[in-house]
């Protein structure tokens, strides 16, 4: 293996290289070679998982059998993932999800996945999961921290959540339809067909949602649909993903602190505002076997969207935002498995080349001249390589490094009278890199550990912000670089299995939104660390425990705010769920627990105001099947518990906030059939 040590200004090492021959040659009958654990090679690059990482895996099973309605519903069971919704929570539509305690800049801290494809734009908008049919899925793969950023590239700093949908060669011929209707005017229509034809598999998906949503001008219009064409050529096979997507969603904006004194947690100041949003995308690419061993995988994507936001004053017009991003990419890599100095190795490799162009127009009213005119295009062209190695039969080790150059140009295009023509044209260089370790102490007990640097690029948004007439962004940010270290135990012993993991990070350069100014800036330095575990055990063969709870705490270490929290992160979460097969697969109950500890508002570095308030939602599933049926009926929030998982700080006056109130209890049935 050709390898090329770098020293770094900040003294971690690049590995840079690494790859001309960093498979070595595969095993071949006969072969002493210490060996890995017996993995599987996916597309999404993931496998069994990275070696050294914290990784959680949601079976299609868990899915299906979850309370949580949505991706982030059921995400938010994760011990050490927090969600939060800006409109209500209306469908999960437009939530974030954080890992790690990222709080208000989690969305681009959180990278999304889809067979290992990125889902995550280059603006600020929240991934729609809302949009991805759950029915499609086949499991969700869960890597906490930094593991996945030599793999999947700049955003993946609290985490990788990578969605890995179902391969139409590989399911049944079947065809499906689902109703759904629930409370708050809810209504669902999905359905899906899947037919083998030969070596040539073809599968459509499609949903529909309304709802009125739980606060007034809350109300959502979605439809989504998905296909998937498969064409196997002996070993090897051909994809074609198409999808696309639109949505129409009320914004109630936050309840202010006067309407919650006296019981009004539905109304809107805002009864006009809306946001739009229409989408399409298509993926192109084929897996190759190239020798015993060796895989390629060479696909190609693009992804378009168009976005309109406006908001009113006294039933006026005053804002209105037009926006369309358009993301080509190309992203082959190498998987393989072999030997390399008679030790059993695993490598994946490749290049990932991204393309975007932004443009946004803004203004002061709909139908007006634009007072503001962004275009800006980024390119990023990374190498990757990581390497696993078992070095012993006990144990593995893992190497890998990322290298990326980003091209980013834009202007503001301004007329004439208005704020200046802001501009920027850069080029920079950036690297992520892992070290991880594994060491099974046991056949059913492995110690765990790594270190890594991952990174941040700046997006259109950051550069742009949300300025209004009269204030321009600079659209200079610096890189937001981390590095990490963790160490954990998990393991399996007779029916209890569990993980645990401790870590520290510490951030240079984080980007944060500044409220005040209307624009994006460089924070002082931060840190993170924390705890997280997770638990399940099988009490009978039709019961089933499981618990699990995180402690994470987010500080500035350095500057004006030293030693205070990072405003929405909650330090202490915690989950807990029962699933039972009361009557065989014809009835089954799942009974989910989750609370969320107090945490600082938005807008809140100084700690001023107190913290917001803490809840614990209760969440039931019965459902089951009598075939060809499926059924279920959802209760979620049990308790009819009132709170909220956004609340805005008033910076001058204490005890003064607002926030964005989520739904009492709700109630959702569900009956589908399959043939």
């Amino acid at each position: 293996m050709k390898m090329k040590i770098v020293p770094c200004r900040d003294g971690l090492m690049i590995v840079a290289g690494m790859l001309a021959a960093i498979g070595g040659q595969p095993a071949i009958a006969g072969d002493s070679a210490v060996t890995l654990p017996d993995t599987l090679v996916t597309a999404s690059r993931l496998g069994d998982g990275i070696t050294g990482a914290s990784t959680t895996v949601i079976t299609a099973d868990e899915i299906e059998r979850s309370p949580g309605q949505t991706i982030p519903e059921i995400l938010a069971r994760v011990p050490g993932i927090q969600v939060k919704s800006n409109f209500g929570g209306v469908n999960s539509a437009q939530t974030t999800i954080d890992m790690r305690g990222f709080g208000a800049t989690a969305t681009s801290n959180t990278l999304i996945l889809v067979n290992g494809r990125r889902l995550n734009d280059v603006d600020m908008s929240a991934v729609d999961l809302s949009a991805i049919p759950r029915d499609s899925i086949e499991r969700i793969e869960v890597i906490h921290g930094n593991a996945g950023a030599v793999l999947y590239g700049d955003g993946a700093v609290g985490g990788v959540v990578n969605i890995v949908t179902k391969n139409a060669i590989n399911t049944p011929n079947q065809v499906r339809a689902e109703g759904a209707i629930g409370s708050l005017g809810y209504r669902e229509a999905n359905g899906g067909i899947t037919r083998r034809i030969g070596d040539t598999a073809l599968s459509l998906n499609g949903s529909q949602i309304t709802s009125d949503g739980y606060r007034d001008n809350n109300d959502l219009k979605q439809r989504s649909v998905a296909a998937e064409i498969r064409q196997g050529i002996g070993s090897d096979e051909l994809y074609l993903n198409l999808s696309a997507d639109d949505q129409h969603l009320g914004y109630p904006g936050t309840v202010p602190l006067s309407s919650l004194v006296v019981g009004n947690r539905r109304g809107t100041g805002t009864p006009d505002a809306y946001g739009d949003k229409q989408g399409v995308n298509a993926t192109f690419g084929g897996r190759f076997d190239l020798n015993p061993g060796l895989e390629l995988v060479a696909d190609a994507g693009i992804r378009h969207k168009e976005q309109q936001a406006e908001w009113f004053t006294n039933g006026v017009s005053s804002s209105y935002t037009d926006t369309s991003l358009t993301t080509v990419s190309l992203t082959p890599r190498l998987n393989g498995e072999g030997t390399l100095g008679g030790l059993g190795n695993r490598f994946t490799a490749g290049l990932d080349y991204y393309h975007s162009l932004y443009d946004s127009d803004r203004y002061g009213a709909k139908g007006t001249v634009p007072t503001d005119r962004y275009h800006l295009q980024q390119r990023s062209l990374a190498l990757y390589g990581q390497d696993t190695l078992a070095v012993r039969s006990d144990t593995d080790l893992s190497l890998g490094a990322r290298v990326v150059r980003v091209d980013v140009s834009g202007v503001d295009r301004s007329l004439p009278g208005y704020p200046g023509a802001n501009s920027i044209s850069d080029t920079e260089y950036n690297y992520a890199a892992h070290l991880g370790l594994e060491h099974r102490l046991t056949d059913a007990v492995a110690l765990f550990g790594r270190i890594g640097r991952s990174l941040r690029l700046p997006n259109v948004d950051d550069r742009v912000g949300s300025a209004p007439y009269g204030t321009t962004s600079t659209m200079r940010l610096k890189t937001q670089t981390s590095r990490d270290i963790e160490v954990g135990l998990r393991g399996q012993v007779g029916r209890l299995d569990w993980r645990a993991s401790a870590y520290a990070m510490d951030l240079n350069n984080e980007i944060h939104f500044d409220t005040a100014k209307w624009v994006n800036l460089n924070l002082d330095p931060t840190r993170r660390y924390g705890i997280e575990t997770g638990l399940g055990y099988r009490l009978t063969d039709t019961v089933r425990l499981k618990a699990g709870g995180a402690y994470t705490q987010a500080k500035f270490r350095e500057g004006r705010y030293e030693g205070n929290d990072v405003p929405l992160v909650a330090p202490w979460t915690a989950t807990g769920g029962v699933s039972w097969d009361a009557w065989d697969k014809f009835v089954v109950v799942d009974l989910d627990a989750r609370y969320v500890g107090r945490s600082r508002m938005d807008n809140d570095q100084t700690n001023f105001q107190p913290l917001a308030a803490d809840y614990t939602l209760v969440d039931l599933r019965i459902g089951g099947t009598i075939e060809p049926v499926d059924w279920s009926f959802t209760v979620q929030n049990l308790g009819d518990v009132e709170y909220a998982d956004l609340h805005y700080a008033n910076t001058t006056t204490y005890g003064a906030y607002s926030a964005y109130t989520m739904p009492g209890r709700t109630m959702v049935g569900r009956l589908g059939v399959r043939f």
